[in-house]
């Protein structure tokens, strides 16, 4: 007589190959769940319990795997022909957040933001806690405090040193948390107001153009600026993002398909991509 565990594993390796056959119709949850012959609740506890990851995370990890062969296997394969492959085309049918950027004065970028009022406010995201800040212009910074609130707040101070500083949220924060849970047909608007080089903002602009479940390149980023032979300088003004998730460094991969680094560690680089893959699909569903 099999244990409820044999049961549960038997389940647990049912999903997984079903997801291993299909993952180029992104399944969701529900569709999984109901193959197994479990509610989407009990299936998602069950397989984070066994695989480590949720069934989202999973999806994504399989998806960027076959992208990254396919780029190996066919030399003249683009990101595109991957993307298509392996479920991510039509992205189309998202509307893109428009962002408006604007960088910050030399006054403002030399004296530490001396004479700028920064309010922040600690808030919880699908991965992770959030540390945001705005100016009376804009988003000014978003970052994962991973290391605690006190850690990711002297984190933000040592950027504007000299700014006074008020625990407090705003309708610049409300609007830009918004992308997390939004309705994704009606486009939003959010400012962000960014202390950087004009390289940095360029690029910075550049990869707001990459839209919801696509992926690019740095040599592709440094192709957009017209500075083709400026990647490692595009890879550093990536890394210096200073606003996590609204500009997506996390859509960047190297050149062979690789992930590449992230900031905020390459598990959560993954999982914001099949988490933007499984929401676009679902929206274009819709």
């Amino acid at each position: 007589m099999e244990t409820q565990e044999k049961i549960n594993y038997d389940r647990i390796a049912n999903a997984i190959e079903y997801y291993k056959s299909n993952f180029r119709e992104q399944p969701s949850l529900e569709d999984v769940a109901e193959h197994v012959h479990l509610s989407p609740f009990h299936f998602q506890r069950m397989f984070k319990e066994w695989a480590g990851v949720t069934p989202k995370q999973f999806l994504g990890y399989l998806t960027l795997e076959h992208a990254k062969e396919m780029l190996k296997r066919e030399p003249g394969a683009t990101l595109f022909d991957a993307a298509f492959e392996t479920g991510l085309s039509g992205t189309g049918r998202l509307h893109d957040l428009f962002i408006k950027i604007e960088g910050m004065t030399p006054g403002e970028y030399k004296n530490g933001g001396e004479e700028l009022t920064i309010r922040y406010n600690f808030a919880e995201s699908p991965f992770g806690l959030l540390l945001i800040a705005s100016t009376h212009k804009g988003i000014c910074y978003l970052a994962f405090a991973d290391e605690g609130r006190a850690a990711a707040l002297k984190t933000l101070r040592a950027g504007f040193p000299n700014a006074h500083y008020v625990q407090e949220a705003d309708g610049f924060q409300e609007q830009a948390l918004g992308i997390f849970s939004r309705d994704w047909s009606q486009p939003g608007d959010v400012k962000l107001h960014l202390k950087g080089t004009p390289f940095q903002i360029k690029v910075w602009e550049t990869l707001l153009k990459v839209p919801m479940g696509d992926l690019t390149t740095y040599s592709e980023l440094a192709q957009e600026i017209r500075s083709p032979r400026a990647v490692r300088a595009v890879g550093s003004a990536v890394g210096h993002n200073p606003v996590a998730f609204l500009i997506p460094c996390h859509r960047v991969i190297r050149s062979d398909g690789k992930i590449g680094e992230y900031h905020w560690g390459s598990t959560r680089k993954n999982a914001i991509i099949g988490w933007e893959a499984t929401r676009g699909v679902a929206e274009g569903r819709a």
